[in-house]
């Protein structure tokens, strides 16, 4: 039983009752009964995606991440897909690999197979962006990015910045390395990085020296390098965890003992940032949570209910021991 016709056959009706069956339409109780029998009876499981091709309205919500190897994607995509199920709508996932004309590409795509709604968990919007929601029609939202165009469920990475700002300011460090992503990602490169700045007003006798990095742990090994070749603070704090992974290991193929040679800190709270020696003090976002509430909202505005424009996710200070108190 793989075809809607062998149910057909096996039910003796017409392939087009069957396809009408399975898509809810109208079939009489006496015929109902019948298909329903022959289901049940050879386990057939209908093709969902198949359905959808047909279908005015689907229950398929698609998903564009930058990259599948992240902490945060993954377990924003488990709670997307946990809430989904609940809610008994499947999850089609794209994977730009951190390419923007994949991305763009992707957003016709996943249009093109009759998508209801579509999360965007992109480290950017560009114009490009803009234009493919209009063109496509669909409800979108916007996974940590905000726009005001777009409905969108953001971190609170501006408090995450001021937390960790503040924190280690008070643990006495005054010469502070700030080792940053691109701005062209206004959550992480901006956002945090402005949080911080909010922190540092209180204090301003602070030496304070700011660098970038790819999101990558190589990339991280090299531009902490680089930064500890140049200057020598007392703390770097880190734009992300997966950052924070790099200088430690940098720090440890220079010899320099975290944290009474050099304290790092990150952003994120991933679970091997608990393992680690010593363990990472981080702030830790909800990822799986930011991603059930991602999905009740864009199933929201698939039914054309009412959703903010902006939803906020909050965030926690986790204390470890990579932070020295120099008071």
């Amino acid at each position: 039983m793989k075809t809607i016709i062998d149910i057909a056959k096996a039910a003796g009706v017409a392939k087009s009752t069957v396809s009408r069956y399975l898509n809810g339409g109208p079939v009489s109780d006496e015929t109902k009964e019948k298909i329903e029998l022959v289901i049940k009876k050879y386990h057939y499981v209908p093709n969902t995606f198949a359905q959808s091709l047909k279908a005015k309205k689907t229950s398929i919500i698609g998903a564009i991440v930058p990259r599948l190897d992240s902490f945060a994607t993954s377990q924003t995509l488990m709670g997307i897909d946990d809430e989904l199920r609940i809610r008994q709508h499947q999850l089609l996932i794209s994977n730009a690999s951190q390419n923007l004309d994949r991305e763009i590409e992707a957003i016709y795509e996943l249009a093109r197979q009759k998508i209801s709604g579509l999360l965007l968990l992109a480290a950017q919007v560009t114009d490009r962006h803009l234009k493919a929601v209009k063109d496509c029609g669909i409800p979108v939202l916007l996974v940590g990015q905000r726009h005001t165009a777009i409905h969108s469920l953001i971190h609170d990475d501006f408090r995450a910045g001021h937390l960790m700002g503040r924190h280690v300011l008070e643990k006495g460090h005054r010469r502070i390395a700030y080792l940053g992503v691109t701005e062209r990602d206004i959550a992480v490169g901006v956002r945090r990085k402005e949080g911080f700045n909010e922190a540092l007003k209180e204090y301003p006798d602070c030496q304070v020296r700011y660098y970038e990095s790819g999101f990558g742990m190589n990339e991280a090994v090299m531009a902490a390098e680089a930064l500890l070749e140049e200057w020598k603070p007392t703390l770097i704090m880190c734009a992300t965890d997966n950052i924070a992974l790099g200088v430690m290991k940098a720090a440890l193929v220079r010899r320099i003992s975290i944290p009474s040679g050099l304290s790092v800190t990150g952003f994120g709270g991933y679970d091997i940032t608990e393992i680690t020696h010593p363990a990472l003090t981080t702030v830790q976002f909800h990822y799986r949570q930011a991603g059930s509430l991602a999905a009740e909202s864009i199933i929201s505005l698939v039914n054309g209910e009412t959703v903010d424009m902006i939803t906020t996710s909050g965030c926690r200070l986790i204390e470890r021991e990579s932070v020295d108190n120099l008071q």
